[in-house]
């Protein structure tokens, strides 16, 4: 059965959140919400919004970024950022700097992975982390770990949606938080509480979207 998504109340610039209420279970964790972001994802207008709001934010205005690594299929909002960041006049440290955007690459054994033609938009870097949403912070992490592989220093994290403040020290800047979802809750498979209850799954959850069940 499709989850049945709403549109929540409350509206950041011209981004708008779709959520869908249930059980539902990504990689890393179960929750009881599903944020779709598909759209931020995948159009442009609305990829530009979101761009125009973490742009505004504190965390680019004096922050050095060279490099935006796009998590969770966020190239298109990425690449919209980059270009606020530096345009002619904004107010940024960026403005008429060069900043790469940068796309992840999974191995196999699901580490992230570059290669060498692509080391030096890491080494020496100031790196921003985008992701679509972050709940666990599993994703974050596997992120920082690979910046400091590469050499690179993380500059932020910054999200559409985030259920936590901060990732190992670091401020996590999002759009939305669990402030508009009431009642969100997020837990690893093996404590939820849903699947104690013998609550099915609605869906399985990635980077990609959702399958229903």
């Amino acid at each position: 059965m499709e989850p049945r998504f709403f549109k929540i109340p409350v509206c950041v610039g011209d981004v708008s959140l779709h959520v869908a209420q249930g059980h539902f279970a990504t990689r890393n964790s179960h929750t009881n919400y599903f944020v779709d972001v598909t759209r931020q994802q995948s159009c442009l207008k609305e990829a530009e919004a979101v761009a125009q709001q973490l742009a505004q934010r504190n965390l680019t205005h004096h922050t050095l970024v060279d490099t935006i690594l796009c998590m969770d299929g966020t190239r298109v909002i990425g690449t919209c950022l980059a270009q606020n960041l530096t345009q002619g006049g904004y107010r940024s440290i960026n403005s008429g700097q060069e900043i790469n955007v940068l796309r992840e690459n999974v191995s196999h054994n699901g580490k992230l992975i570059f290669r060498d033609n692509a080391r030096f938009m890491l080494e020496g870097k100031n790196i921003l982390i985008l992701l679509a949403s972050v709940t666990t912070g599993g994703t974050v992490r596997k992120a920082i770990d690979c910046v400091k592989y590469y050499q690179g220093k993380v500059a932020g994290i910054a999200a559409i949606y985030s259920h936590v403040k901060e990732i190992d020290g670091l401020p996590v800047t999002s759009l939305f938080d669990t402030n508009d979802l009431p009642g969100y809750a997020s837990y690893l498979p093996e404590e939820c509480p849903l699947c104690k209850q013998k609550q099915e799954l609605d869906a399985v959850v990635d980077k990609f979207g959702y399958a229903a069940l």
